[in-house]
């Protein structure tokens, strides 16, 4: 399967304040669209939304475990050392799925906090797996499509993904144990560890020679 991740530039931020003084911060707008050809090029069918979407309301958002990053993370898994906000909602619109995010009093949560009090403008980055299908002229969405999380936010949504297009999604990912791993990370991994048999074979002969010459 293919990384994938697609930015929506127009959300709403909303601020409140706490009864402690303080303030609470929101974010809210469209997370993902179905039947229309984005950006990247690529088309995600209603149905394969829709059903992704429910499963991740289920497992996830009821939950309270649906967690975005700041930025954009270099994998498929969310990193909980990195993660500012809460999806709280995401619900169909029409052909599009509108979502919630409460921002996080975390480490990364703050920064977020502090770009909105300056004004900085941001969106959100919806990270996925699944397969892409060429149909019709299109790169069509796979119904094997994985939501991994709703919305990563990004602070400067409209500069081009060249990084994460070419080095995130250049990847395949697979399914190992419950866990995504990069087939790449995967092969460097056994390269290594043969290099390590190998070394520790030429050890032992040579340890094992050394024994031999003693007698």
């Amino acid at each position: 399967m293919k990384l994938i991740t697609e930015t929506i530039e127009n959300i709403e931020v909303l601020t409140e304040a706490t009864s402690n003084g303080g303030k609470s911060y929101k974010i809210r707008g469209v997370f993902m669209q179905a039947d229309i050809k984005n950006r990247n090029g690529r088309v995600y069918p209603v149905d394969t939304l829709a059903k992704e979407v429910k499963r991740y309301t289920n497992e996830f958002i009821n939950k309270k475990r649906a967690f975005g990053e700041l930025g954009h993370p270099d994998g498929p898994t969310v990193n909980l050392e990195r993660v500012s906000h809460m999806i709280t909602s995401l619900k169909p619109e029409g052909k599009n799925f509108i979502g919630e995010a409460k921002v996080m009093d975390t480490p990364y949560g703050k920064i977020v906090k502090n770009l909105i009090d300056e004004g900085a403008q941001l969106g959100v980055s919806s990270r996925g797996m699944g397969s892409i299908q060429r149909m019709s002229g299109k790169n069509v969405v796979g119904n094997d499509f994985y939501l991994a999380t709703a919305a990563d936010i990004v602070a400067d949504p409209s500069a081009p993904d060249a990084f994460v297009e070419g080095i995130m999604e250049g990847r395949e990912w697979v399914w190992d144990n419950g866990v995504l791993k990069s087939m790449e990370v995967e092969q460097y991994k056994e390269e290594i560890e043969r290099t390590k048999r190998k070394e520790l074979a030429e050890v032992k002969a040579k340890v094992f020679k050394n024994f031999l010459s003693k007698f």
